[in-house]
């Protein structure tokens, strides 16, 4: 082992061994409320000068330890929790993915995909696949990367070049996409929650970062195009493969059954958007705001972005379902549902503790009066915006080391950092996309993401003596390399004057 791979190791084993000191994200959510009690207890009895800016009176943090708080906090628990906007969301939004996704339409139609690409232009394909893939949620960890392993090895290129190539796109690109997909409604609820600690009646389109998420598509294919085959895979050239033969994947190719029911599920996709389209279309349509308008907020279609996601999944699923005979009847597509609810169990809990401490931290005031004083701060450093945004970008980064989920993080993140920047006169918009690109670029370098390790297993179907910090080592130059491009695109993109998405700002209040 070399010096440097002896250094690696030991700095990944640090900051594994502190991150595994940090609770579960769910009891963070609970020792957070505990400490918004305790802090609006002490709190309540100072006076602060910092002036709330939705009423122009001084700012005021209420005690929630009271009598009378705790009856209304355990009177309300239960509304709290169903009327916690990410949970329905997200719900919604995986009963329709699910169906999709085990049935076999998306696990067909990537395999598909990959299998028609010419070896030039393999790896970017398999970066693009993986960025697809963010509309099945966890597809792209669990089809994509084993995928992208094996048709590298078949096409005789290193299978971990494969492998960190889709682990780039999929991983380290989260936030981009050219599809909207249930995590754009999921962070613009947490976003459009924190937004209104300032302005109540504010409202945060869902795709708000759409046009940049699809921007950043074709700036992370190059990027990791670029690395997987002038940086990675020629390190990996020494690298023997020594894996057992036994347990290296086999490429399955369709069988003309799956192909066939591949076809029509693809058609009733296009079908469904094509429908989507001629409904939207006429000045009449129902789907239009009173006065015509597609992008209003007024207007039906934006606020049925997951029941179009769940039905544009569902339809196809369905389909495929049927004629490939992976469904006998109506109860193998509820088997399907009841699966991608299972994987949601995890996430129900979290949004449970998630929901009383979001609550409790608006109804104390502590998050109005961090957003003035933190905003008073930074004004006081007379920071230039861009300086202020490539911070938020970096201390996002720092944090996904240690704590995983993008919708925990934003969360707990958002109620700060989305309320301060407003006092800056950042919209929500301009901070929700900064937060994405810094919590992308640093997933696929901590230990403590759920599917690290299941890409080191991966990769030791190849090469047994593939470690964590094995996979550290090819997946570093792929974080460094796109937070800075990243970086610098945003801020290039910024200065433009680029759209960010639909009815986005980069101020606030918004212009015109």
């Amino acid at each position: 082992m070399s010096a440097q791979s002896t250094w690696v190791t030991r700095a990944l084993d640090k900051v594994e061994k502190v991150g595994n000191k940090l609770p579960d994200p769910a009891m963070i959510f609970f020792f957070s409320l505990v400490l918004v009690w305790v802090l609006s207890a002490i709190l309540s009895n100072f006076s602060f000068d910092a002036i709330d800016p939705r009423n122009g009176e001084a700012v005021v943090v209420n005690n929630l330890l009271t009598g009378a708080s705790m009856a209304d906090f355990l009177s309300r628990m239960v509304v709290t929790f169903t009327s916690f906007a990410p949970l329905g969301v997200v719900l919604v939004a995986m009963l329709g993915v699910g169906v999709a996704e085990h049935s076999g339409f998306i696990s067909a139609g990537l395999k598909r995909i990959l299998d028609f690409t010419p070896k030039a232009l393999l790896t970017p394909v398999v970066v693009l696949v993986g960025i697809i893939s963010h509309t099945a949620t966890d597809a792209g960890y669990v089809l994509v990367i084993p995928l992208a392993g094996v048709i590298f090895y078949a096409m005789g290129r290193h299978p971990l070049a494969g492998i960190a190539a889709a682990f780039a796109g999929v991983s380290g690109g989260f936030a981009a996409n050219f599809i909207p997909s249930a995590i754009d409604p999921l962070l613009q609820s947490f976003t459009q929650t924190a937004a209104q600690i300032i302005e109540p009646g504010m409202q945060v389109n869902p795709l708000n970062n759409w046009f940049f998420n699809s921007a950043s598509s074709l700036l992370i294919i190059g990027l990791a195009w670029f690395l997987t085959d002038k940086v990675i895979e020629p390190r990996l050239k020494d690298t023997p493969i020594d894996g057992d033969p036994a347990e290296i994947p086999r490429f399955d190719e369709l069988d003309e059954k799956q192909t066939k029911a591949l076809r029509w599920a693809s058609l009733t996709l296009l079908g469904g958007i094509i429908a989507l389209v001629a409904i939207l279309i006429p000045e009449s349509s129902p789907m239009r705001a009173p006065d015509g308008q597609l992008a209003s907020f007024a207007a039906p279609v934006m606020r049925s972005i997951v029941p179009l996601i769940f039905l544009l999944f569902i339809l196809p699923g369905v389909v495929y379902g049927y004629m490939s005979g992976a469904f006998s009847s109506s109860k193998d597509m509820i088997a399907c549902m009841t699966k991608a609810m299972n994987g949601m169990s995890y996430y129900i809990v979290m949004a449970f503790f998630c929901a009383l401490f979001i609550d409790a931290f608006a109804k104390s005031n502590l998050g109005t009066l961090l957003a003035v004083e933190g905003a008073s701060g930074l004004q006081a450093m007379n920071l230039p915006p861009m300086v202020t945004i490539v911070g938020i970008i970096l201390l996002t980064a720092f944090v996904n080391l240690f704590v995983g989920s993008s919708s925990a993080k934003w969360a707990l993140l958002g109620p700060i950092f989305v309320p301060m920047l407003m006092q800056l006169n950042i919209s929500p918009d301009l901070t929700q996309m900064a937060y994405r690109v810094g919590d992308s670029s640093s997933n696929i370098i901590t230990p403590l993401m759920p599917y690290f390790p299941l890409v080191v297993v991966y990769c030791q179907r190849y090469v047994k003596s593939t470690g964590i910090g094995t996979l550290l080592s090819l997946m570093i130059p792929f974080t460094f390399t796109i937070l800075i491009a990243w970086t610098l695109f945003l801020l290039g993109y910024w200065a433009l004057g680029l759209p960010l998405g639909i009815q986005s700002s980069y101020v606030y209040p918004a212009v015109g």
